[in-house]
């Protein structure tokens, strides 16, 4: 399957550690060669990158492994493929726009009949299963709001709308409008949150470590979600299968998860 990365922060945060780890996994020390995207939510914008390629291979991801773009909210993906070819327009996360937000879409896991969650006006560009229940859950939220709700309100249903999808495949889920991250576990979804006092971390895919004390301030917090737990030394937290967790500010602040 697919492998996820996400943050929250509650002070723009960039995300080249972790992402150093992500892409070692697209065809270094992982199967996902069938591309990788990531999306940054930045004051007044939301900025993509994508390509079909292993991120391991990719020149854009060596680049982003390097370049410094500051966000509070980051959603990425490498693709194994199991339903669609491999190509741009299959490559994750997806985006569309609903009451003035970009929502930002990443899936790992396969739903086989996907084709029973039916569409309404957004359509797929691509053929993966995954788009279509991105299709299929902006339908549900338009359907169920008639204006832009609060996230006390779209939470909850895109909570039961996950449900359903759990019940017909295995689907974790990383959703976003700009304001927070919506995080879903059909089987498998790790978390840890970073605060004062900051230490040191070692990435479990390649030689890299990091002493988080010389890049932050006392008042930063961030945290990483992520399909596997990408550091050795860290105390990651795992959010059970039918669970979620909101994280805004860098902050967890609704959901359920266990060590």
């Amino acid at each position: 399957m697919c492998e996820l990365l996400a943050m929250s922060a509650n002070v723009p945060t960039d995300i080249c550690f972790s992402f150093t780890g992500l892409l070692q996994r697209g065809g270094a020390t992982g199967p996902h060669r069938d591309g990788w995207g990531l999306v940054f939510y930045e004051t007044g914008g939301v900025r993509e990158f994508k390509d079909p390629l292993p991120s391991s291979e990719s020149l854009i991801a060596s680049f982003l492994q390097n370049y410094s773009i500051k966000s509070h909210i980051v959603v990425s993906h490498i693709r194994q493929a199991n339903v669609g070819e491999v190509s741009l327009a299959n490559t994750h996360p997806f985006q569309r726009e609903l009451w003035g937000k970009q929502w930002t879409f990443a899936h790992n896991g396969q739903v086989k009949n996907y084709r029973q969650f039916t569409l309404s006006r957004f359509r797929p560009l691509g053929s993966t299963d995954s788009e279509h229940i991105f299709c299929w859950l902006m339908g549900q939220l338009e359907e169920r709001f008639s204006s832009l709700p609060t996230r006390e309100e779209w939470v909850p249903f895109v909570h039961q709308c996950c449900l359903q999808v759990h019940k017909a495949g295995i689907a974790n889920i990383l959703l976003s409008n700009g304001d927070a991250l919506f995080t879903f576990c059909s089987n498998k979804l790790s978390w840890i949150t970073r605060r004062a006092p900051f230490g040191t971390a070692r990435l479990a895919d390649t030689d890299v470590s990091i002493d988080f004390s010389s890049v932050t301030q006392e008042h930063d917090v961030v945290s990483i979600i992520a399909t596997e737990p990408l550091t050795v030394d860290e105390n990651w937290q795992h959010i059970q299968p039918g669970n979620y967790c909101v994280f805004f500010n860098g902050e967890c602040i609704d959901g359920v998860a266990e060590r």
